[in-house]
């Protein structure tokens, strides 16, 4: 009865003070929030209470268990109890870094995202700050892993044992995951090297998108059509691709329009240009039209127009095309393409050959018996 109520006081005092903790740190990170509102780093360093409090509550209980109910049980069975708590401590504190890194760093990117206007470098520092939060992730991680495992005794000797054959198990591992090590390393040359960032407009296998996602092993592109392509990140430094975010979003874009000959070229130019100052996708950087080429059957006109992104460009050219398309059919109709497919006149159908048809007709036609039309002289 006397180790029941030991076990309950360690508990219930752990939990309490751990409580206490937490809610006092957790009211002070709220009101240094409220004073300082132009950091969200107080905000963000709100959410590492759940692992703060798995941190506390086990170094109290690791710390007081022993003493107060630790005794009463059997030594096999504290000696487990004392390990588990050991491995929630190593997994708290691991969770607790993990959090509280990456309240630090989404905090200084909010602030550098607030003080900077160049999209194209926020892209790319999002990009990186993506994945240093994943390499940070995976190096706790590894490590908690690691001391958690050097708390059993036999994987303790087993790492004794395997530290001089580490050299072959490394070249073994090496070759086993050479792909995943070239994707890793492709994945840090992307983030660093600034070939391509979170929002870029990319053409990858035919496909036109915007990357989504950055990982240090593969990357998602979303594609106009709401689908995601999935690639490695090795694709995109082995092979050549589109990366229209690069250098500016700004982009310039054509739209072809067959017409026949007799089309109003003049009146064509003047209606795109007031067509384009209605055009609220349309940038004002620049635009023209003009006659590209010709056939024996109609003519081909080029618009050119700019816009500020990609998708804007799209819709400004599907604009255009359906304007200049309307308006001809309204205001020119025959300057659309035609097909012919009236047969030719024939030559004896112009007026000066009228008179000499029957006369020409009657030579035409074959003699009706040929020994008798040979013995017949000529008129």
């Amino acid at each position: 009865m006397e180790s029941v109520i030991r076990l309950a006081i360690s508990l219930g005092g752990s939990a309490l003070a751990a409580f206490v903790v937490c809610r006092a740190a957790d009211l002070l990170a709220r009101f240094a929030d409220a004073r300082h509102p132009e950091t969200p780093l107080w905000g963000l360093l709100r959410r590492c209470r759940t692992p703060l409090y798995v941190v506390l509550l086990a170094a109290l209980l690791r710390w007081t268990y022993p003493v107060t109910a630790g005794r009463a049980l059997p030594e096999g069975h504290a000696k487990a109890v004392s390990h588990v708590l050991l491995l929630c401590l190593i997994g708290g504190g691991a969770w607790l870094t993990v959090r509280t890194v990456a309240a630090v760093v989404e905090s200084s990117y909010a602030r550098y995202a607030g003080r900077s206007r160049d999209a194209a470098r926020l892209r790319r520092v999002r990009t990186q700050v993506t994945l240093i939060m994943r390499v940070v992730s995976v190096a706790v991680g590894v490590l908690a892993a690691a001391a958690a495992l050097v708390t059993f005794p036999s994987f303790r000797t087993l790492g004794t044992s395997l530290l001089a054959s580490a050299g072959i198990i490394g070249i073994v591992a090496g070759v086993a995951a050479q792909s995943t090590l070239s994707n890793l390393f492709a994945g840090f040359q992307i983030a660093f090297g600034d070939m391509v960032r979170i929002g870029d407009t990319v053409v990858v296998d035919g496909e036109w998108g915007v990357v989504e996602e950055v990982t240090l092993t593969f990357l998602t592109v979303r594609t106009w059509d709401e689908r995601r392509v999935t690639l490695p990140v090795s694709y995109f430094t082995s092979r050549p691709f589109e990366n229209w975010s690069r250098g500016g979003a700004e982009m310039t874009g054509s739209v072809f329009v067959h017409c026949d000959h007799t089309t109003p070229v003049a009146l064509v130019r003047a209606h795109l240009r007031e067509f384009l100052t209605t055009c609220g996708t349309w940038d004002g950087r620049g635009w023209d039209l003009a006659v590209t080429d010709t056939s024996p059957t109609g003519i081909t006109m080029r618009a050119i127009v700019t816009a500020k992104d990609a998708d804007d460009l799209w819709t400004t050219r599907c604009a255009v095309r359906e304007e200049l398309v309307g308006w001809l059919a309204r205001e020119h109709p025959g300057a659309l393409p035609r097909v012919v497919t009236t047969p030719a006149p024939d030559a004896f159908d112009r007026p000066g050959d009228r008179a000499r048809a029957p006369r020409q007709r009657r030579l035409r036609q074959p003699a009706r018996n040929p020994t008798r039309a040979a013995d017949t002289p000529p008129d």
